[in-house]
């Protein structure tokens, strides 16, 4: 299981990049989160104001 930013919910604050222990959030118009480099561990969907991530 990984977690995915839902584009149409995001609206690129940038709460959750900093709450990623393992660096794997991307920024940009919307922000992206590397599967392979997930931990799982849920830190940024916690954070997320506009509950954009989900678990996949």
């Amino acid at each position: 299981m990984a977690y995915k930013i839902d584009p149409s919910l995001c609206t690129a604050c940038g709460t959750c990049i900093d709450e990623c222990p393992v660096e794997a959030i991307s920024a940009g118009d919307v922000y992206t989160i590397d599967a392979s480099a997930c931990i799982d561990c849920g830190a940024c969907a916690g954070v997320c104001p506009a509950e954009a991530i989900a678990a996949e």
